[in-house]
């Protein structure tokens, strides 16, 4: 019998192995103009383009949110009801994409509780090291917990037995951590309650002066008509129980018209709605209502540490959590390496592990118990980046926005060696990013543009670095392009003092901020500037801080509503046509009958997710037929809303509007929509946004946060000559920057450091940048001299 034939080994590639390119067919979000592209698996990919060219509507927009979209539908459909899914992206096809995760500079924290510990689960691992080491032991991990209140409580139960019915006493007891003080959150507040009301005033005559307190509205109601106060009675006259109802009264429950409503006093009210949250999180008439009616102090029974007594006492080797908690990061790393149990190895490995990451990213000056609402952008980008760092995770697409936002050029450096780390792991990585050390560590490029807005969306340009640098795009033309020292600088006009600056890290600082100069203050992230600039200057009188916080306001805002364009332009319909302004509002009597003048109807599937579809009524104006009909210069009030800043400047040659829109350009975003969401900005938009409507000040002091965030190399350039144009209007300008253009280009710089953390706070240097390059005696200086020398 013969033998059976082998057949021969085959030659040809896994079909498993021919994925290995993320396919993009026809992607039409936002403004990309039917995008297709190839970007290769397992490799460092830089996503680059002029601010609004398209970059994050094809990453974040398309990519990520197709991913992300497809992995919520393997969910049951119960799980996903509690889950936000994003709407399928406008492209053609996707092919190969995998599980997408996002790391972006969305600020952490809303909730006044959250730290950097609890934020990275570093503290959650800390409870568990003291619960089993501690002494004298005090409990579980919970015993640890600042969230965790201590509770007892007992009574009868009833219950079946045997097919009788009998009744036992139990007893229980939570011990937690909580301060019972200050409730966990570690400080406490001394409310001064005549800014919470005018005492010789009723409640009925709007005594109470709190914002959203309106006489007539839901909130005053629940006093005025909850029986346990006189509405028509002053304040000043209330009896010694009515006082403590108004003000103290625990939850109670009261029937007002009819309705079952819960009664509590003002204080524990506002401290929930309020006192309670991140205050950088609150509407601004909000926290400045808090600022003003209400003094924080760390807490004096726990020092801050929000946490008990008996949490406090357990120690190890003469170290409580609390103490662990407040070490910068780099002495918590050197503390663990010191406790050598074998009972807890794999808990000790898994902590060393994790804080060692905080060092390697550059976060090693921060403390666990940072309040996560207080870190910049980058800190958070960051700080997200911890858990993936030592993941098992591989064949992920790691996707970051801008991941040197707030690093100096020496700390670039240890970013790029982390992205190439994920990268080696076998993951995609997808980084959108302006800056050249980013770019020249790409394994593919890919460029987009030519312009902004309309002016974009398509690929310029996909490939090598050396391939982008010979190309004659925008991003190849200005990669090796530096900015100069300048030949003379102006002269100094006064000075903003500062001493004794305590404040984070800073120690007892005492420096001079020029005036009528453009300052630029500098250091490598965590050596003491916001700190130095922000507590310090802002607040005093004539100053104007424009940073990167997000702008608050509905899906109905937009730069035409926060600016106040639409105010002029619905003024100016209103004039040529002799009827009311608020019929060119979609907000109000312009509204489209079926979409209330949103645009979009919006569909609850109830577990399903929400569908919005473009109204089909007002085609997504968000305008009535009535209203459209009335032009002015032959374009209705829909069709100007939706013109670029340039374009509105043109067609409002004059006026208010146009010395709006004037602005806008000259912050660099003449290529925004006028009637786009406010939602859709980047930080770097909306500070410029800020900075657009607060240039309208003649002798005013400027505090800029980082104003290059999201700057193409072509735009520093145009930022460049707005900062000038603002310092030769007879205004200061401070800004907290690390770019070296910026360095380059300023009258005087005042350098923060040597290092982060506990080895920052100091003055290095202040000068002229020239003497700074000379010197080269600081971090900055060495980078700013390599910089100026390459130009």
């Amino acid at each position: 019998m013969a033998a059976a034939s082998v057949p021969p080994a085959s030659t040809a590639e896994p079909v498993a192995d021919a994925h290995d390119v993320i396919r993009v067919v026809g992607a039409r979000e936002n403004n990309l103009k039917n995008v297709s592209v190839d970007i290769p698996k397992r490799r460092l990919t830089v996503f680059t383009g002029v601010s609004g060219s398209g970059k994050s509507s094809l990453v974040f927009g398309t990519i990520a949110a197709e991913s992300q979209r497809l992995i919520n539908e393997t969910y049951p459909t119960f799980v996903q009801a509690f889950m936000s899914t994003p709407p399928r992206p406008e492209v053609d096809a996707l092919e190969n994409i995998s599980p997408a995760i996002l790391v972006d500079q969305e600020r952490m924290g809303s909730n006044a509780r959250s730290t950097v510990g609890t934020a990275t689960d570093v503290h959650a691992m800390l409870r568990m090291l003291f619960s089993r080491l501690g002494q004298p032991y005090v409990g579980s991990p919970q015993a640890f917990s600042f969230n965790v209140p201590s509770v007892r409580g007992g009574g009868a139960v009833t219950m079946q037995k045997g097919g009788k019915t009998v009744k036992e006493r139990r007893s229980f007891e939570i011990t937690g951590g909580m301060c019972p003080r200050c409730e966990g959150l570690g400080e406490v507040t001394d409310i001064d309650l005549d800014e919470l009301f005018d005492r010789t005033k009723s409640l009925a005559d709007g005594a109470l002066t709190i914002p959203g307190y309106n006489v007539d509205g839901w909130m005053v109601r629940g006093f005025t008509e909850s029986g346990f106060v006189d509405p028509a009675k002053p304040i000043q006259d209330y009896t010694e129980q009515e006082l403590a109802d108004f003000l103290y009264k625990e939850p109670t429950k009261v029937k007002i018209q009819n309705i079952n409503m819960t009664y509590e006093g003002l204080i524990p009210k506002l401290t929930k709605s309020m006192l309670q949250k991140d205050r950088d999180s609150l509407q601004p008439h909000i926290r400045a209502f808090v600022e003003r009616a209400v003094r924080f102090a760390a807490c004096p029974d726990c020092g801050g540490s929000r946490l008990n007594e008996g949490a406090r006492s357990s120690k190890i080797g003469g170290v409580s959590i609390a103490d662990a908690a407040a070490m910068q990061i780099t002495d918590l790393a050197t503390w663990l390496d010191s406790i050598d149990d074998p009972s807890v190895a794999p808990l000790l490995k898994g902590l060393r592990d994790t804080v060692e990451s905080f060092v390697e990213i550059g976060l090693g000056y921060l403390s666990l118990d940072r309040a996560s609402g207080t870190l910049s952008g980058g800190e958070a980008q960051r700080t997200k980046m911890i858990r993936h760092l030592r993941s098992s995770l591989t064949d992920v697409t790691y996707v970051f926005d801008e991941p040197t936002a707030g690093l100096h050029p020496h700390d670039i450096q240890r970013m790029n060696a982390l992205l190439l780390a994920l990268r080696d792991k076998g993951n995609t990585v997808l980084v959108v990013e302006h800056k050249p050390e980013v770019i020249a560590i790409a394994d593919s490029v890919v460029d987009l543009g030519p312009g902004a807005g309309r002016s974009g969306g398509t690929v310029q340009y996909t490939g090598d670095l050396a391939g982008l640098r010979a190309s004659d795009t925008l991003t190849g033309r200005h990669l090796d392009h530096r900015a100069r020292l300048k030949e003379s600088t102006r002269e100094l006009d006064g000075a903003l003092e500062i001493r004794g600056a305590t404040q984070h890290n800073l120690r007892n600082v005492d420096v001079d901020v020029p005036l009528g100069v453009l300052t630029v203050v500098t250091g490598v992230a965590g050596s003491g500037k916001s700190s130095l600039i922000h507590g310090n200057l802002a607040g005093r009188e004539g100053v104007v801080v424009v940073d990167q916080a997000p702008i608050r306001g509905s899906r109905r805002s937009s730069p035409a509503t926060y600016t106040g364009l639409l105010d002029a332009i619905r003024s100016a319909f209103a004039k040529a046509h002799g009827v009311k302004p608020a019929l060119f509002s979609a907000n109000s009597e312009g509204a489209c009958v079926a979409c209330k003048g949103l645009g979009v109807i919006i569909t609850d599937l109830g577990f399903q997710s929400t569908v919005e579809t473009v109204c089909e009524v007002c085609d997504g104006t968000g305008f009535s037929d009535e209203v459209l009909e009335y032009l002015l210069d032959g374009k209705n009030i829909a069709e100007v809303l939706s013109m670029s800043a340039a374009d509105a400047a043109q067609f409002f040659p004059k006026g208010p509007a146009h010395t709006t829109l004037a602005r806008m350009i000259d912050v660099g975003l003449g290529y925004l929509t006028l009637g786009q969401s406010l939602n859709t900005l980047s930080g770097g938009e909306r500070q410029r946004l800020k900075l657009a409507i607060s240039m309208a000040k003649s002798g005013a002091i400027y505090i800029l946060d980082e104003p290059t965030t999201g700057l193409h190399l072509a735009d520093v350039d145009n930022l460049l000559g707005m900062l000038d144009r603002l310092v030769d209007a007879g205004n200061s300008v401070i800004v907290i920057e690390h770019h070296q253009a910026v360095m380059a280009h300023a009258d005087w710089i005042i350098d923060i450091g040597p290092g982060a953390g506990r080895d920052g706070g100091e003055v290095v240097f202040e000068g002229r940048p020239a003497d700074l390059v000379a010197a080269a005696s600081t971090l900055t200086g060495q980078h700013l001299a390599a910089y100026v020398a390459s130009a």
